[in-house]
């Protein structure tokens, strides 16, 4: 392995249209064939998974699901490794394999391996060949032998696996099976009781995580030291003028890594899991993304053309983090790009920001910060085009407008930059998640997601404007209560825009009664709690998006500005609030009348109510 040899094998996890990334089998056998070490790292379930298989500890089949590229067939291809399997049987192209493994002293039983379900089945409206239907058969009833003589580990998309059980002819064992699979699927579970199956979803895994994994297996790799040790002239590969050397070195750097991984941490609380694959593409791209050489991506021969050509700051490690060198189209079929394309990072501003862009270098108290951030930067920071581009358009002298769309082309691409350069000490003087659609997000971040993963209380004032904001949902008005929340009504319809009957004031404070609310974990995400007292809650899981929704909504933005999503999530969260009520009080009223309270405001938005009796 040379250097050059190395980034021709590292470009195949990129985004290329051959797809070779697309599979672990074609990128093991590129290794094979080239010697050049793949980029390897425990997967985080990986020690679980082979739990399962160590002499005594074996209970049954295993099956490995999730999303395409979480790492199914990569991890069955480990267990299979570990277990002493051939490794020129894997390299082939059965997807069925088999194995015998030892259990115990006196017992050794048959390991079936299915590495790609999905391949392996037949077509949709084919009939199931005879011995497949009988592995499949034998499959199913492995499920409920207390000492199966065949067992399996089955790699499989989420979809797949439980329409390839529904496709199969009726039978007791293959109806068992498949209701065992759906209520581990739909419960989230790895175990039931009275089956001899382990479940795992990798798809549930931490995307951060993964990508800690991933980083330090890239960076670690030995293709770097071949290209330190070949760099010769400034102008070729990873010489001192080579952005790829760049890129990596600035990976390396903790406060571009802490911030990217933040992102990646973000999108698994809205509910975007990053799968093995597109975070291998995300990094690769970061480190040979080009926009002017061929695929986009760079090779080791283009780097001297680059820098030739005066288009190194095109290899923006900053820019290709977001995709920024491939075309929109490639860059919205990517999973990855198009989950970092949400937070709009580059499209969101502040005038500080934009003055420190356009003005820093001539101003006196945004001058030290244009240099520290920008002007430093002789990669991708003020260069002389950039320059350029902001004297046409400062004053105006391009009639046909071309420099002033090309300065702010490169405005998108420093703030890109500066939402990895701000150091941490200045975050909040230069508010930095404003560059982003999620101002909360920093305090998503630290004042939640961190004191909850420590066991520690989340900020009663950050719970209060929650509060703040579901009160101005639930009510429609622009209630200013942070103390209290008031689940109301209108006269016909729950659900209405504006609801002025108060069904119940509940105490954020604890009370004696058992009512409060609080922000605690639920099965690793943030989640808002109502208690209700008689062992009554009721939980609003609290994503990222939910929580930049509220915390504007109390901040005056309007109810339906935001999100209609998000306005329909909280009114149903009323809805089951409201049904918890009625469970907990019953029906009350007086002989002869029924008494309702209405919400009435004063100027500075603080509720009070007044009873309204109706004699019968």
């Amino acid at each position: 392995m040379n250097g050059e040899q190395w980034i021709s094998f590292l470009r195949q996890y990129g985004p290329i249209p051959t797809k070779d990334n697309l599979y672990d089998e074609n990128l093991r056998r590129r290794s094979i064939k080239t010697g050049i070490p793949q980029i390897l790292f425990a997967h985080p379930y990986e020690e679980q998974v082979k739990r399962c298989f160590q002499t005594g500890s074996v209970r049954g089949s295993v099956i490995l699901t999730g999303t395409a590229g979480d790492g199914k067939t990569f991890l069955c291809g480990r267990i299979w490794e570990q277990l002493d399997g051939d490794p020129t049987q894997w390299a082939g192209q059965d997807t069925h394999l088999t194995l015998p493994i030892r259990i115990s002293p006196t017992r050794t039983v048959r390991l079936h391996v299915l590495r790609d379900l999905s391949a392996w089945v037949p077509l949709q409206g084919s009939d199931w060949p005879e011995e497949k239907l009988a592995l499949m058969t034998l499959f199913c009833r492995s499920f409920f032998e207390p000492e199966p003589d065949d067992i399996f580990l089955v790699a499989a998309n989420d979809g797949q696996l439980a329409e390839t059980l529904r496709r199969l002819p009726g039978s007791p064992d293959a109806q068992r099976a498949k209701e065992v699979v759906e209520e581990l699927l739909v419960s989230d579970r790895e175990h039931i009781d009275d089956a001899s199956l382990s479940l795992f979803n990798l798809s549930r895994g931490s995307s951060a995580r993964l990508f800690d994994l991933a980083l330090d297996a890239l960076l670690m790799h030995d293709g770097w030291q071949k290209c330190r040790d070949e760099a010769a002239a400034p102008d070729q590969l990873f010489g001192a003028n080579c952005p790829i050397r760049r890129n990596v070195e600035l990976l390396s750097e903790p406060l571009v890594r802490k911030r990217l991984r933040a992102l990646l941490e973000l999108c698994d609380q809205n509910g975007l899991h990053v799968p093995v694959r597109q975070i291998l593409i995300l990094l690769t791209n970061a480190v040979l993304g080009h926009p002017n050489v061929k695929d986009h991506v760079m090779s080791a021969a283009d780097v001297p053309r680059v820098i030739a050509a005066g288009e190194r700051r095109h290899a923006s490690v900053y820019s290709n983090i977001f995709g920024g060198n491939i075309p929109v189209s490639r860059r919205t079929n990517t999973a990855i790009f198009e989950y970092l394309g949400r937070f709009q990072i580059g499209y969101e501003t502040t005038n500080r920001i934009d003055n420190i862009l356009i003005f820093g270098e001539s101003h006196e108290r945004l001058q030290q910060q244009f240099d520290t951030l920008i002007k430093s930067d002789h990669f991708y920071g003020a260069d002389a085009s950039y320059i350029a581009a902001r004297r046409a358009y400062i004053e105006g002298t391009d009639e046909g407008n071309e420099a002033g769309e090309e300065f702010l082309q490169l405005l998108v691409a420093q703030r890109q930059a500066l939402f990895f350069k701000v150091p941490e000490s200045e975050v909040d003087e230069v508010d930095l998640w404003d560059l982003t659609v999620f101002r909360y997000g920093g305090e998503y971040l630290n004042h939640v997601l961190a004191p909850l993963s420590e066991n520690r209380i989340v900020r009663r004032g950050l719970v209060g404007r929650l509060v703040k904001g579901i009160n101005r949902i639930f009510t429609g008005m622009l209630v200013s209560a942070e103390n209290e929340l008031y689940v109301a009504s209108s006269a016909s319809l729950s659900q209405a825009r504006v609801s002025r009957f108060l069904e119940e004031r509940i105490s954020v404070q604890p009370k004696h009664t058992g009512e409060q609310v609080e922000l605690l974990s639920v099965n690793g995400h943030p989640a808002l709690r109502v208690s209700l007292g008689n062992g009554r809650s009721t939980n609003f899981v609290m994503t990222l998006t939910r929580y930049e929704y509220l915390s504007r909504v109390a901040e005056g933005a309007m109810p339906s500005s935001f999100s209609k999503e998000c306005f329909e999530d909280v009114m149903a969260f009323k809805s089951q609030l409201m049904g918890e009520l009625q469970g907990r009080n019953g029906q009350f009223a007086r002989e002869g009348e029924i008494t309702f309270s209405t919400l009435e405001l004063d100027s500075n938005g603080a509720a009070r109510d007044r009873q309204i009796a109706v004699l019968l």
